[in-house]
């Protein structure tokens, strides 16, 4: 490999064993590679490119692309991104689409139109917060959180797919398709009111990296504005700080005034602006 390189492999341990240190360096902005890198560590990485940008000596940014042929990159520079835009092109590499943040997304984007004549569409926005004190909300509505166990899986799975339709992902979740979604292998916890309804939901990844990320907090809409959400929400963070975590982070959607507001009133302070692209079409595969 040259001083000043990106190296690819489809070896999830491989990619770990050079990039995983970076990734660790800033747990809270790499949150999603985290995540994503364990979950095929431990279930199978099959038709997913990894790479990393090594310069002096030192791993300086990372990418991953799923069978979807979404790339996720960490942040770069316009020379970088163009430097991967034409290294992936010439490779033969399609891509559907790219997801980082706004800048990095934005110039990779401008690059990899230039190198196949894609036209970038924008299709995702999100913000990127990570906790900072956590201040639980005045006053807490009545109630308590509760962990689910497997006897929640009929109701876990169908919060699950109302969040899903809520947000606009794919709303066809049951118990056939659970164990292949985004939620599977998350930890879920419930708040419920004194007799014990639940009412908000919030879920959790596994600790990587010291880092923990709350993903998803759902109310239905007739029990909104209660403050249920906000209490889920603390009680999932305390919960990450007390197994240990040394950053705790989530995602909102930047045009929702009132969940970014609710998460800087309990602490959370906001790191960076997410984008992604869908591309019109991608280059060809080599072959």
């Amino acid at each position: 490999m040259r001083s000043d390189d990106w190296h690819l492999t489809e070896d999830v341990d491989e990619f770990l064993a050079g990039a995983g240190d970076f990734l660790r360096s800033r747990p809270a902005l790499h949150t999603t590679p985290l995540t994503v890198t364990e979950k095929l560590r431990t279930h199978g990485a099959e038709a997913t490119v990894f790479g990393w940008l090594e310069s002096g000596g030192e791993v300086r940014a990372s990418f991953y692309r799923r069978p979807s042929h979404r790339l996720t990159l960490t942040p770069l520079s316009a020379e970088q991104a163009d430097t991967l835009a034409a290294r992936l092109a010439d490779l033969g590499h399609s891509l559907s689409g790219v997801t980082a943040d706004h800048d990095t997304a934005t110039v990779f984007a401008e690059a990899w139109q230039r190198r196949t004549g894609a036209a970038p569409v924008p299709s995702w926005r999100g913000r990127l917060y990570r906790l900072g004190t956590l201040t639980p909300p005045e006053p807490r509505p009545a109630g308590r959180g509760r962990v689910l166990d497997a006897r929640d899986q009929d109701d876990l799975i169908r919060w699950c797919g109302e969040f899903a339709a809520d947000v606009g992902e794919a709303p066809s979740l049951d118990a056939d398709s659970w164990a292949g979604s985004r939620f599977a292998d998350k930890h879920f916890t419930f708040w419920e009111t004194p007799d014990g309804t639940p009412v908000s939901l919030a879920g959790s990844t596994s600790m990587v990296g010291g880092m923990v990320r709350v993903d998803p907090v759902y109310t239905p809409a007739r029990l909104r504005g209660r403050g249920y959400a906000g209490a889920v929400t603390v009680e999932v963070s305390r919960a990450a700080l007390a197994a240990g975590a040394t950053e705790v982070v989530l995602f909102t959607d930047p045009a929702n005034p009132t969940s970014n507001a609710l998460y800087q009133r309990i602490g959370y302070v906001p790191v960076a602006d997410f984008t992604g692209y869908d591309f019109s079409c991608g280059a060809p595969e080599a072959g």
